[in-house]
């Protein structure tokens, strides 16, 4: 309807995105309340939010305009992960959602808040980097959001519930969630090479599924190193992605 005018037609597909997103946080904001486990709602954001935005891309146009008109539904989320974090927004039901603590004790509700400001807030800038930085034509921002949203997600609903055998290095993390992070973030940049190839965006090959694999395989030992634990494995999944996946594709 707004073929005539690409700036238009951005404006609607930032304003429908946007839409998409909320309405999707609103859901799992929902569910929270509810009483849905507090992990497993946070991995079902944590895999969701990422790989449904970028579901949206081929609705905004090629070039810089469209990839920073796509940016600015994420780049909005972290200040409003900022605004939460440092307490000027209050938001209980935001806050349960995308936190790991489900007690309501004062104390833990303040590490609640104050933990938006590390994970919640390095995935929304891994989102808004990887869509304005490399956009829909680079395989570099497949698998940073696959391997950042759909395996470290995986990896942790798949350890919680199979992991008791633990790595070695590592007793905080588990064989099972590893592997099958490993295995999540490759099939879903898989499935995204396929989805951008069919728009014309990039071009599918062996080659670039193999980069995947090492990308997907990389970025699972490196969640599993206890550095990860220390800092955060949202930003050292997704500097291993962006390092390596520069080197390879």
């Amino acid at each position: 309807m707004f073929l005539g005018d690409p700036v238009v037609s951005d404006v609607c597909a930032a304003v429908a995105s946007a839409a998409v997103i909320f309405s999707l946080l609103q859901l799992w904001k929902e569910t929270a309340k509810l009483g849905l486990d507090q992990k497993l709602n946070r991995k079902l954001v944590h895999i969701s939010i990422g790989l449904v935005f970028m579901l949206g891309w081929p609705m905004f146009s090629s070039g810089h305009r469209g990839a920073i008109m796509a940016a600015l539904t994420p780049g909005v989320n972290i200040f409003r992960m900022l605004l939460l974090g440092l307490g000027i927004w209050k938001d209980e039901a935001t806050v349960k959602s995308m936190s790991r603590f489900g007690d309501h004790s004062l104390f833990l509700a303040f590490l609640c808040i104050r933990e938006l400001l590390k994970g919640p807030l390095y995935y929304a800038l891994t989102v808004t980097l990887a869509c304005a930085i490399y956009w829909r034509t680079s395989p570099i921002a497949i698998a940073a959001i696959c391997n950042l949203c759909a395996g470290d997600g995986i990896a942790d609903i798949v350890g919680r519930r199979f992991g008791k055998k633990k790595i070695p290095y590592n007793s905080d993390k588990s064989i099972a969630g590893s592997i099958a992070m490993a295995l999540a973030g490759f099939l879903a940049s898989v499935l995204f090479m396929h989805y951008f190839a069919s728009f014309g965006y990039v071009r599918e090959s062996w080659e670039m599924a193999l980069g995947f694999l090492m990308v997907s395989l990389a970025s699972a030992f490196v969640e599993s190193l206890p550095i990860s634990t220390r800092l955060d494995d949202n930003l050292t999944v997704t500097l291993t992605s962006i390092l390596l996946g520069s080197l390879v594709f």
